[in-house]
């Protein structure tokens, strides 16, 4: 998983902290955990195509949540960033070298493909069941200071 992901995860947390009433550039997103701004952008650019987030124009333009959090999965972010795809592709590899079969010899599942595309329904399933919420709470309760310092930095750009 690309650190785009991450990126995304925290910038969603700090549009919630400073609150659907103003919007905030990628810039000063970025600027908050001294990230590119190019790449941050483009993360909001996929947050935003998914609907996590909303992009507002004009002077006071920027970025702010389009759903509440409890409202917004960690996979619905991570399919945003990361796109829909699996990410354990069997390419059956097990067709090639002196261990091939005859063309077709192996109708079965790949053993290590059914394997990985369990655990991979089981990590994304754990994604769905969790919201940007749940984050925020546990977020909260490590930095109770945190929303408040964050709104702070926010507000004195």
């Amino acid at each position: 998983m690309n650190e785009g992901v991450e990126w995304a995860l925290h910038s969603c947390l700090n549009l919630a902290w400073i609150g659907p009433e103003r919007a905030v550039t990628a810039a000063r997103l970025a600027a908050y955990h001294e990230l590119p701004a190019a790449y941050l952008n483009k993360q909001l650019q996929a947050l935003s195509r998914a609907g996590i987030v909303s992009s507002v124009s004009g002077p006071k333009g920027g970025f702010r949540l389009a759903r509440p959090l409890d409202r917004i999965t960690l996979m619905d972010v991570v399919a945003a960033i990361e796109g829909p795809e699996e990410a354990f592709r069997c390419s059956e590899i097990r067709q090639q070298g002196p261990g091939a079969g005859p063309a077709g010899g192996h109708a079965a599942e790949c053993a290590i493909a059914g394997a990985m595309g369990a655990a991979e329904l089981a990590w994304r399933r754990e994604l769905a069941a969790r919201t940007l919420d749940d984050v925020r709470q546990r977020a909260e309760l490590q930095a109770p200071a945190a929303p408040e310092r964050i709104r702070h930095w926010f507000a004195n750009a």
